[in-house]
């Protein structure tokens, strides 16, 4: 069980700096959430690296929501360091019966702009001159 986990976060950072998007689940009142595995009082905002995952997520207490493409630069500037400000968890690639990983959004955010630096992918942010900039500002956070 701990290894398909590992295997599906894997696969969700190397699609997701692959593709340069993310997605979620949206509503009119903003991202789908959900209490912590073992917490109810700490937020999991799930996301996924394609739409068809999210939109098989789309249902019961979440079936008002749209799965909505997050621009990775974006996902990773703004979704991630306000989730860890907020100290929010990061959901990944959840399955049908809200079942994954569930991970510290700098961590997630790390994985991600080292597998970008790996793959030498080319991506431009707001606030960072660079990747290297980036990966460094978050590594001294953590």
């Amino acid at each position: 069980m701990a290894e398909d986990l590992e295997a599906k976060y894997i696969a969700f950072v190397e699609k997701v700096a692959a593709s340069k998007q993310v997605w979620g689940l949206k509503s009119k009142t903003g991202w789908a959430n959900a209490g912590a595995t073992g917490n109810e009082e700490v937020a999991v905002i799930p996301f996924w690296s394609d739409r068809a995952l999210a939109k098989i997520c789309a249902r019961d207490d979440w079936k008002s929501y749209t799965p909505t493409e997050i621009p990775l630069a974006i996902f990773l500037e703004d979704l991630c360091l306000d989730m860890a400000d907020n100290e929010v968890l990061a959901g990944i690639n959840w399955d049908a019966k809200m079942f994954g990983t569930e991970a510290d959004a700098t961590v997630v955010a790390l994985d991600i702009l080292n597998r970008l630096n790996t793959i030498n992918s080319a991506i431009t942010f707001t606030n960072y001159v660079s990747l290297q900039e980036f990966i460094t500002e978050l590594s001294d956070e953590e």
